[in-house]
Parts: structure tokens; sequence; C-alpha cells
């Protein structure tokens, strides 16, 4: 019983002390933490489950570690705000994906970022069609930000018919096409080596097509 009450103390009082820890390190959404932010959160949630568990280690040895993470958080933070190179070496900077309507594909190789990813996001943001972006830039926290060309929207679903240089045959399939409707259309173009093309689309009659970047 005296375990279970010395357990039950520890809880609370570690509880309280990181919620206290995180208002002081500043009201932030779960999209925007830093990597200096998760790194701290996963250290303070490690610090508290062993303090809650090992019962014959004083308190004061999970409390101190806290607190000096505490205090390097909240000194970074300041640095950060009076010095750029600081704060880009923290969080890291945006990067733009889409540039101008083009795909940049060193980038997303660069940020582990693919196309599905990218497409998950965008649909997120309620864009079906890569076409209507004039630039996508991946903040340091993961989120795409996302600005549209000027054009009027469409209804319709986007498939792509490409992804980085690979047929979607099911996507095809979905608008009664095959790959060899697929390779005429494209060879009308001038488009003759489908492994160049990294992304193609079609929409309302029209194709929306990038090229691989040149290595």
């Amino acid at each position: 019983m005296e375990t279970t009450l010395i357990i039950i103390a520890r809880t609370v009082f570690l509880y309280v002390l990181i919620l206290f820890i995180f208002r002081l390190m500043g009201k932030r959404e779960i999209g925007e933490l830093s990597i200096l932010d998760l790194v701290v959160f996963v250290m303070i949630a490690e610090l508290a489950v062993v303090g809650i568990e090992d019962l014959k280690d004083p308190l004061h040895h999970t409390v101190i570690p806290m607190l000096v993470l505490l205090v390097i958080q909240i000194t970074f933070a300041f640095l950060s705000l009076k010095n750029a190179r600081i704060r880009r070496l923290i969080d890291g900077k945006p990067t733009i994906i889409i540039n101008n309507g083009k795909i940049d594909e060193r980038a997303m190789l660069l940020q582990r970022y693919n196309f599905d990813d990218l497409l998950m996001q965008l649909r997120e943001k309620d864009v079906k069609n890569i076409q209507d972006v004039e630039y996508a830039i991946l903040e340091p926290s993961g989120r795409l930000s996302v600005l549209k060309k000027e054009k009027k929207k469409s209804t319709e679903m986007i498939f792509p018919f490409i992804l980085d240089g690979k047929i979607q045959h099911d996507h095809l399939q979905k608008i009664g096409k095959n790959e060899v409707w697929l390779r005429k259309e494209l060879e009308d173009r001038g488009y003759h080596h489908l492994e160049y093309i990294s992304f193609c689309s079609f929409m309302d009659g029209t194709f929306y097509i990038d090229i691989k970047d040149r290595k």
C-alpha cells in the first residue's frame, strides 16, 4: 500500500512539473514543433517514466535533469530569436518543392520527401491538381505551404498517370484508358521516354507533365 501511494505521489508531482515546464517552453502546435522541442519532450518523458518506476532513486535525480533541459530549451529559443543562423541550425529552413509550377525532384530527394507525401499534403490543402500550384514550400515543421495559381477551380478529381517514371495503370483504368493511349498522347506532345517524366496527370482535357531534373 505504501509503495502504491509513493507511485501515485510521484506521478502527480511529475505531471504537475511537466505541465509547468511545457508552459514555460511556450505554446506551439504539435505540427510546429522544432527538432529541439521534440528532443526535449522525448527526454523529459523518458525521465518522468524512470522517476515514477524507480522508487529507490531520489526524486531530485529526475527533477534536476528536467530543469536543465528546460534551461537549454529556453536558452536556444532565445538565441534563435536573436540570431538567424542559430534559428536555421535549430529549426532548419524551408524547402521549395514546387517552384513556379515546376517540381524540384532534387529538393524532394534531399528532404526524403516522395510523391505520395506531396499528393497527400496537397489534398489536405484542397488542391486536386499540381498544375494549379504556383509554389509549394516544405516548412521546417514538415507542413506544406501552398500558393495556388490564379485560375478557376476544377471539381474533377486528379489521378496521376505517371509517378517517378512509372505508369499508374490503375489510375488509367479509372477513366477507361490504357498505356497505349497514354504513350500515344505523350508522343504526340514530344515525350517519347516515359522514364524521364517525374509526374504526369490529366484533367479537363489538359495534360500536366513534369520532367525529371537532369543530374
